[in-house]
């Protein structure tokens, strides 16, 4: 409740006193108690709006931060000293997906080229152009390609449409030389997939895609590539995997790393098992009042612990937490089958005397996206009885925060938060909530 409306009430308080004295009222002190009554209301009001706005917070997944720019939003991450994001290293990932595929690219020679033309063409699903990681995806994708072009804001990453003849201004065609010969590197057609009703990284939308482009130009399409692997084994399924076309992804999803043993030729773990532990972590600690590291570069009592530099880093001055990504490929990837299996460095139970139950309010800000529901979902869900955590899933639509915040109407019966937005701009949907 705010200062205004608490000031309200107090006056309306001390009104009603003035009105029973002048009245010949039963007493004085009746007026008394009643605006008693009321200011107590009022400061009960007053302490339980406190009270959700200093519940630990954690985002998580989306970082809170302006679509265009990619600027963090440092309000919603100092929303109170108990608020953190958990995700993973974005430009690190997209960093080795690039060069996972620019790897293949040189080491798979001349064979790559299926028309002969001396282009090795490539498709990209984009996932949200709004999204920091679908930019850094594709970012990452085209800077180790060499099809990167600079924009104000870095290397641009906005979709081409097509670009068969290489006349985009968002690319730029790069080279890159395969035993002795020199080829060019083309970014052929990318766009981002978003379906009719407006949900992005669409695997529906990127099936239909790969179908078009392959009518209109399929001999050109050397290697396709995603921004997730929902979108890349739908254009794996529809098309790639009959031609024999690579398909790289990202996310390590349990369908994408089983189908390397039939020709997706790549992913990225973001290693989901460290992010869905940090996720619960965090809230563990901030409700235990402990120090924030503990069973992370800390070991607990129940010996979990991460190793800093391998398994994620944190940066301070954004108040986040980044998990490491590996490369997925044919060379390991029977060692990432199951994507849902705990982190063996944190998976010890606690102890429900020092941590006792508490309950926390989680959404998933698109219940249809393949990543978060068959993979991190099903790790938060492990972890969260690990950590002795009474945890509320609630599954968004993809498309619109109100799906997601009409949820959140009674945030006094929850002990922290965590979430996941549906648009990264859109932190205040949330907090607002919370004030």
């Amino acid at each position: 409740m705010n200062s205004k409306k608490i000031f309200s009430i107090l006056t309306a308080s001390a009104m009603s006193a003035t009105l029973l004295a002048g009245c010949g009222g039963s007493s004085s002190s009746a007026a008394a108690t009643s605006a008693a009554a009321a200011s107590s209301a009022a400061t009960a009001a007053a302490a339980e709006a406190t009270g959700n706005a200093a519940k630990p917070l954690v985002w998580f997944n989306r970082q809170p931060s302006n679509s265009s720019t990619g600027e963090l939003d440092m309000t919603a991450l100092n929303w109170n000293k108990d608020t953190y994001y958990v995700g993973f290293d974005a430009n690190q990932g997209a960093e080795l997906q690039g060069q996972m595929v620019a790897d293949y690219i040189t080491s798979h020679g001349a064979e790559l080229d299926r028309n002969g033309d001396g282009i090795i063409g490539y498709v990209l699903a984009i996932g949200d152009i709004g999204h920091n990681d679908s930019i850094a995806r594709t970012r990452g994708v085209r800077s180790a390609l060499g099809t990167a072009v600079d924009d104000a804001n870095g290397v641009n990453a906005q979709p081409v449409g097509t670009n068969v003849d290489g006349s985009s201004t968002n690319v730029q065609d790069g080279s890159i030389e395969i035993d002795g010969t020199t080829y060019v590197v083309r970014e052929l057609a990318s766009q981002e997939m978003k379906n009719s009703a407006g949900a992005t990284w669409d695997a529906a939308t990127a099936g239909n895609a790969i179908g078009t482009w392959a009518s209109s130009f399929g001999d050109q399409i050397d290697v396709v590539v995603s921004n997730n692997d929902g979108m890349g084994m739908a254009m794996f399924n529809a098309w790639s995997k009959e031609n024999n076309v690579p398909t790289f992804g990202y996310d390590a999803n349990s369908d994408a790393v089983a189908a390397i043993a039939d020709g997706y030729a790549g992913t990225i773990s973001q290693h989901a098992d460290v992010q869905a532990y940090l996720t619960l972590r965090v809230l563990r600690n901030c409700l235990d009042g402990v120090d924030i590291n503990t069973g992370i570069s800390v070991a607990d009592d129940a010996g979990n612990v991460l190793t800093e530099g391998t398994d994620y880093e944190y940066n301070a001055d954004q108040r986040s937490f980044y998990a490491l990504n590996l490369a997925v490929t044919a060379d390991n990837y029977q060692d990432f089958l199951d994507a849902t299996v705990t982190y063996k460095p944190v998976s010890n139970q606690l102890d429900a005397g020092t941590s006792p139950t508490k309950k926390v309010w989680l959404d998933i800000y698109n219940a249809a996206d393949n990543f978060l529901s068959a993979t991190y979902q099903p790790l938060l869900e492990k972890y969260d009885d690990l950590l002795n955590l009474d945890v509320e899933y609630i599954g968004g639509d993809g498309q619109t925060e109100s799906n997601i915040t009409n949820r959140l109407g009674n945030p006094d019966q929850y002990d922290a938060f965590a979430i996941n937005m549906v648009k990264t701009d859109n932190a205040a949907s949330y907090t607002s909530l919370l004030q």
